[in-house]
């Protein structure tokens, strides 16, 4: 079976990276050390600074097979690929809402990247979909768990 194509803003490789060099290098010794400061006090079968020093090691094992996997299947999006002229994976788009006025700026990216608090939105998202292809004028209709959301796009720049 063939693996899903993961796509990467240049930000969200780097992002990435840094998080997967930081297990690896720092969080990987901390546990470690954690484990073996749990073992010093004797008997592990009711120790819980073990169990939890070890369900600690089992995630960032974990985390850092998620990010290889990640990364190895990653396409980073070139900021040529990135429009301004319609909406693209990477594009930041300032939004209108139609209901009530007001305006929103998301950046469109891939799911491992999307980050709804910080604007970040994937092109897989019911918003991201309906926006991907649109230009600056268009009117946009979004079907939600809420209903039914209206946007005009007013701008379309590179992140």
């Amino acid at each position: 079976m063939k693996e899903k194509e993961i796509v990467l803003t240049p930000e969200g490789l780097r992002r990435l990276e840094e998080e997967l060099e930081l297990l690896k290098s720092v969080r990987r010794r901390e546990v470690a050390e954690r484990i073996k400061q749990a073992l010093a006090f004797g008997d592990i079968s009711e120790n819980a600074e073990y169990e939890d020093a070890k369900n600690e090691q089992a995630f960032v094992e974990g985390r850092i097979i998620t990010l290889e996997k990640i990364l190895r299947h990653a396409r980073v999006i070139d900021q040529e690929e990135i429009g301004t002229e319609e909406v693209t994976i990477g594009s930041t788009v300032r939004l209108k809402d139609l209901a009530d006025g007001a305006e929103y700026e998301y950046t469109i990216v891939g799911s491992e990247e999307a980050d709804p608090a910080a604007h970040r939105i994937s092109y897989e998202s019911p918003v991201g979909r309906a926006l991907l292809g649109r230009k600056k004028g268009d009117t946009v209709e979004v079907e939600v768990p809420a209903g039914k959301l209206r946007f005009q796009i007013l701008e379309i720049a590179r992140e």
